[in-house]
């Protein structure tokens, strides 16, 4: 698949209140951009269980590609709570199969075919992940000038300043919301700025191109070296914010890849997230307007 665009982390199910829906930040990433029409792959692990089977049945059944190593730990799953306004709370389970992803011949071919890659700080709280995600990064050719895209998704205790900070030295386009900046900002030792010059802080630190800072209900941030764009954040009947956040990048990230410049691919952007916060779980099936 030359051109691929991949997700490697946690695949999992959410435990929501109406029941189980697959889920974990890569794969609903990966899902996303194929929606969009290009070629996209979600790396992860499951068990030898029936969670597993059901993860791997799912994705085939959208259409999307994976490569899913089969290990000896439970699939994992995350029992998410909805609060009033709709944002999920998380327990993630550990010692999962994402824990243990395995760096395989197949996820070396991949790499070598690789334009764009997502990952998160979550994927790597495990050594075994963590290694095959840095490992996946070398083999990436630097020809293919890919978009190396890390999301900052700080959950529980799953994080260290030694793993966000190499993990940020190591991608070009930074995705984090407005309460990771301030945790972010607090463990790197940055003064008390506004939100904008934390950013910029950030961006100058880690030789950044572009960082996506989004803030609910207060619109998000798209920064270069050269310009700054803000969209508000259209007014849904929000249903759960789970996956709206994959699904920004993922259709950011598509629409860069397509040609779009920065406005355009942070206008779509906002319009795919704000349709996901409109739906129950992380991988609704977006309208043709926007793909």
């Amino acid at each position: 698949m030359k051109g691929t665009v991949v997700g490697m982390g946690e695949a999992l199910w959410d435990i929501l209140p109406e029941g189980k829906k697959i889920g974990g930040a890569p794969a609903n990433f990966a899902y996303h951009v194929s929606q969009f029409g290009l070629p996209s792959c979600v790396v992860s692990a499951i068990g030898d269980d029936n969670l597993g089977k059901e993860i791997e049945e799912t994705f085939i059944s959208k259409g999307l590609n994976n490569i899913l190593a089969v290990v000896p730990y439970p699939t994992g799953t995350v029992q998410v709570e909805i609060d009033q306004v709709g944002i999920p709370r998380y327990d993630i389970k550990k010692n999962v199969a994402w824990d243990n992803i395995p760096f395989t011949p197949a996820l070396e071919q991949l790499a070598n075919n690789t334009d764009a890659f997502c990952f998160g700080s979550l994927g790597q709280r495990s050594v075994v992940s963590r290694n095959t995600i840095s490992r996946f990064l070398n083999a990436i050719p630097s020809e293919n000038n890919p978009l190396i895209v890390f999301d900052v998704n700080l959950r529980q205790d799953f994080y260290d300043k030694e793993i966000l900070c190499d993990s940020m030295e190591r991608c070009n386009i930074l995705k984090i919301n407005d309460e990771e900046l301030i945790s972010l900002s607090r463990l790197l030792g940055f003064p008390g700025t506004d939100i904008q010059e934390k950013c910029r802080i950030l961006m100058n630190k880690f030789n950044l191109a572009i960082l996506i800072l989004t803030c609910g209900i207060n619109g998000s941030y798209v920064f270069t070296q050269r310009e700054t764009s803000f969209q508000p954040t259209p007014k849904v009947d929000v249903d759960d914010t789970v996956g709206a956040g994959d699904s920004f990048t993922a259709a950011f990230i598509a629409a860069i890849l397509k040609g779009k410049n920065v406005a355009e691919a942070h206008s779509l952007a906002v319009r795919t997230s704000a349709f996901v916060c409109s739906k129950k779980g992380a991988m609704p099936v977006l309208p043709k307007e926007l793909t």
